[in-house]
């Protein structure tokens, strides 16, 4: 690693052993120099200098941006100021298509840690994905940008779950934690508050699109702050909770605007929200991977639109198979794949219709007892697509 530094005050010189004083971790100097504008090694730099040092540093993490550097012997007595650790604001699922990829995944997640230290990742399982990683991003096109890397560079296909944000969960006994994964949600009974991350965002677009961009920031439950025009383009100024923003609202607003429309943002806070966990249920088990957190006002609609798409998706079975979205133990909407019919009576050739009927009974009763005891089988392509399709 290169790191580039700014010396405040006292001397940088080669062999010098220094401490980086967020991570802990001490090096020893190699090479000092400048850039003019190639690299040109000096033997020392001074204050007020600005150069290059480079300290057999493996781990982009122990050399954070913002960090300050010492002497190892004679340390300085408090760091400078404003340092700020990296904090991720999206999280996804990331699972491999073929469960036998895992490890290379592990292997090339680790390698892309090695150089971008704000990406974050653990393992995760998954009922219905199988094993695979929870990773955190810094926005929507940093979690791009590390899929793209991922499947062009080291040749693997990817399942990404829906994208989620940082919910702050107060309990009923006082304490506060950070909800990353809406499948790990507490019991409702614990639960006190919920608050969810609001951004502040800035849109600028041509006054004729001005109407669609108004209707879709009030859709996704923003408040509006600012409205002015310079020329003909107008710029708008909204609080967006993030939840609505992770999904499509990007494309949504390139769409309506005929992609003359820009978009940036900046979190602004936490605030409290009648938030609940959404829940999709396939023949009557819940799929983890499939679980968010929704606004209480549109988890209906929400859910409504998820099993209409998913009833597309899975294919039938030789049993009726329901498919449900559920809040707590509440189902707020459902739709049902039907049963694959096979032709069990064409062996009968004519006779009493009695022979009939008591094979299409013997039948029913068999499809009855497949769908208390039948494993629903979800295609790799359902969840991609269905995970895909729930943005719109």
């Amino acid at each position: 690693m290169v790191v580039l530094v700014r010396v405040f005050d006292g001397t940088l010189r080669s062999g010098q052993k220094v401490r980086m004083m967020n991570a802990g971790a001490t090096y020893q100097v190699d090479r000092i120099g400048v850039f003019l504008p190639k690299q040109t090694e000096l033997e020392e730099l001074g204050p007020g200098e600005i150069g290059f040092i480079t300290a057999q540093i493996k781990q982009v993490a122990d050399a954070a941006v913002g960090d300050t550097i010492t002497d190892e012997r004679r340390q300085t007595e408090k760091a400078l100021t404003g340092f700020r650790e990296v904090q991720p604001v999206v999280f996804c699922g990331l699972f491999p298509v073929d469960a036998a990829d895992f490890e290379d995944l592990r292997a090339a997640i680790g390698r892309l840690r090695l150089n971008d230290a704000s990406f974050t990742y653990e393992m995760e399982t998954s009922a219905a994905l199988g094993f695979g990683f929870r990773c955190g991003f810094l926005g929507l096109l940093h979690l791009e940008i590390i899929q793209e890397r991922l499947s062009r560079e080291f040749d693997l296909d990817l399942i990404a779950t829906a994208p989620s944000v940082v919910y702050k969960i107060g309990m009923t006994d006082g304490s506060v934690i950070d909800l990353h994964n809406p499948a790990d949600l507490p019991d409702p009974v614990k639960i006190a508050s919920i608050a969810e991350p609001w951004i502040k965002a800035t849109i600028l677009t041509p006054d004729e699109y001005l109407g669609a961009v108004i209707k879709l920031c009030q859709d996704r439950r923003g408040e509006q702050r600012e409205l002015s025009y310079v020329g003909s383009r107008a710029m708008a100024v909204y609080d967006l909770p993030l939840n609505e923003v992770v999904f499509d609202f990007y494309d949504r607003l390139k769409s309506i605007s005929k992609g003359y429309a820009s978009f940036d943002y900046q979190i602004e806070g936490y605030r409290d929200g009648d938030l609940v966990k959404m829940s999709i249920l396939v023949n009557s088990e819940p799929v983890d991977a499939l679980s968010m957190l929704v606004h209480r006002d549109r988890a209906e609609a929400r859910g409504r639109s998820m099993v209409e798409r998913m009833k597309d998706l899975i294919p039938p079975h030789m049993f009726q198979i329901p498919l449900q979205a559920a809040i707590g133990g509440r189902i707020v909407a459902r739709e049902t794949i039907r049963a694959l019919r096979k032709d069990v009576t064409a062996k009968c050739y004519g006779g009493d219709a009695s022979r009939k009927r008591k094979l299409l009974d013997k039948q029913k009763a068999g499809k009855k007892r497949m769908r208390q005891f039948g494993k629903v089988e979800i295609p790799q392509e359902a969840f991609i697509a269905a995970l895909k399709m729930d943005a719109d």
